[in-house]
């Protein structure tokens, strides 16, 4: 099984959202039309701005961690949405 860490970006909100599934076709229906509940919901629509594949549960853990940190919203913030 493979593993997505996926950021979002609500452009209306100017919100940042960074995630990992295994099925990210379904999980980003999710976020912006099937969830009634949660942070997400607030601020949809949500646009998938980069993801990361990986083939291990921890890898993809590791990293969405590492997109958390102070330095990871940085480099989100420069380098994928300033395309």
């Amino acid at each position: 099984m493979r593993y997505t860490v996926y950021v979002l970006y609500s452009d209306q909100y100017d919100k940042i959202y960074v995630g990992y599934t295994s099925d990210l076709e379904s999980r980003l229906r999710s976020h912006n039309e099937l969830s009634i509940k949660g942070w997400t919901i607030k601020f949809r629509p949500w646009n998938l701005v980069h993801y990361e594949m990986f083939e291990s549960k921890t890898l993809a853990l590791n990293r969405e961690r590492e997109l958390k940190s102070y330095q990871g919203r940085l480099f989100i913030r420069k380098v994928i949405l300033k395309q």
